[in-house]
């Protein structure tokens, strides 16, 4: 049994010391990954400049949501399928590149990710949790994500698999909600001053447009 002046480390606690270290490795990639820019963080910031604060949370809880199915994928094996067909993977990829290049359409027609709304009804809130679940269920590098990633971070002796891969999970939707939030929030504090000039308002519709255009494209050329 090894020991370091008078610690013992026994096969527990190593386990329990390494599940420590990989637990802030883990941290740190989820933060890295979510911090990133991608679909997410930008429909979030155009709920909270179209919308206000409360639309960007229900913006960033929606895009937390979408990560559920992947962690569902990844818990009974879907994702390592769409890891190893090419077929289901470019299917899926290409429903997400469709679908972000919808994104771009309806917000160029004012009727998208940057619709100005002074009230948000049921119907509204309900249409940005749908957008924001829809952004992440469709993008497959989710899925490989948690397939390539998450085994790295449970030990070999590990006796509670699943028990880790939710709770390491959890850390990452975590990570995504609060990340989220706060470029929302922060949008929507600028929400006043953007939306009062229409030259702002055109000028940020391009723009988001043309970022979800080029995270479609990107989308497009990833592969497995």
């Amino acid at each position: 049994m090894p020991t370091i002046g008078r610690v013992v480390f026994t096969p527990t606690s190593r386990r329990v010391c390494w599940r420590a270290w990989r637990l802030e490795d883990w941290h740190c990639r989820s933060n890295s990954s979510v911090a990133s820019p991608g679909t997410g963080a930008l429909f979030t910031i155009g709920a909270g400049l179209s919308r206000g604060g409360r639309a960007s949370l229900v913006a960033a809880f929606a895009c937390t949501l979408g990560i559920v199915p992947h962690l569902l994928a990844a818990l009974t094996g879907l994702a390592a399928l769409l890891h190893a067909s090419a077929l289901a993977f470019e299917i899926v990829k290409y429903a997400g590149v469709a679908y972000l290049l919808y994104m771009a359409w309806g917000t160029l027609r004012e009727h998208g990710a940057l619709k100005v709304e002074t009230k948000s009804d049921a119907r509204s809130v309900l249409q940005v949790v749908r957008d924001g679940v829809l952004v992440n269920l469709l993008n497959p590098k989710l899925s490989i994500f948690f397939v390539a990633f998450l085994p790295q971070f449970i030990a070999r002796d590990e006796p509670h698999v699943v028990a880790r891969m939710l709770g390491l999970s959890g850390v990452f939707m975590l990570a995504t909600f609060v990340i989220f939030s706060v470029y929302g929030l922060c949008a929507a504090l600028m929400r006043d001053r953007v939306i009062g000039s229409r030259r702002v308002m055109t000028w940020m519709r391009r723009s988001f447009a043309a970022c979800f255009v080029a995270l479609g494209a990107r989308l497009a050329l990833q592969q497995q």
